[in-house]
């Protein structure tokens, strides 16, 4: 069994083509290496990458629909194929996935919103995290903060005030992470059932 907690990082590093590879060193639970490289790169999201990407939308769907079953229909998704033809073309909605050796592990979903034309708001520009999602066996492993960073850095770089997105209060481990990222409630949205 391997101890992927033992994991050392050895070489973080970024490219100008949206490109960010990490390299590891990856030891068993008695610190023998059993891999000396790994290497996650997050890019764009491309064409060929909608059917893992519909996968994906599945899993996390499936995660939504256990902690509201009144809300969400278990085997359904947000986005079908067709609807990411159109997103992954449009600038204002970018995606990102994360992968190695052309296995996508996991994706974000993004939203640039413009904000200069809310007359009582700053003429600022906002990214909105519409979706992040780690495939199940890779959770935990750092895919989803390698996501987040990116996205974060990215939404810098596009000279955004700020970074949003929304959690569901049946998923705690979703919240638990975007905390542990640094996020903090910005508004609280409720609710009544009729």
């Amino acid at each position: 069994m391997y101890d992927f907690l033992k994991c050392k990082t050895l070489r973080i590093s970024a490219s100008p083509h949206l490109c960010v590879s990490a390299s590891l060193r990856l030891c068993d639970s008695k610190n023998r290496i059993f891999a000396n490289k790994i290497t996650l790169m997050i890019r764009k999201a491309q064409q060929h990458d909608i059917p893992r990407i519909l996968d994906l939308l599945s899993q996390v769907n499936d995660v939504h629909a256990e902690g509201r079953p009144d809300f969400f229909v278990k085997g359904k998704r947000k986005y079908e194929e067709d609807d990411l033809k159109k997103i992954l073309v449009d600038d204002s909605t970018p995606v990102f996935v994360c992968e190695e050796d052309d296995d996508v592990k996991g994706y974000a979903f993004c939203v640039m919103q413009d904000l200069s034309n809310c007359s009582n708001l700053r003429p600022d520009k906002s990214l909105y995290i519409d979706d992040i999602c780690v495939d199940e066996k890779y959770r935990r492993h750092g895919v989803g903060k390698k996501l987040y960073d990116f996205v974060l850095q990215y939404a810098k770089n596009e000279n955004c005030f700020n970074v949003t997105l929304n959690v569901w209060d049946k998923n705690p481990d979703a919240k638990a992470f975007y905390e542990s990222m640094g996020m903090a409630v910005q508004k609280v949205c409720i609710e009544v059932v009729l």
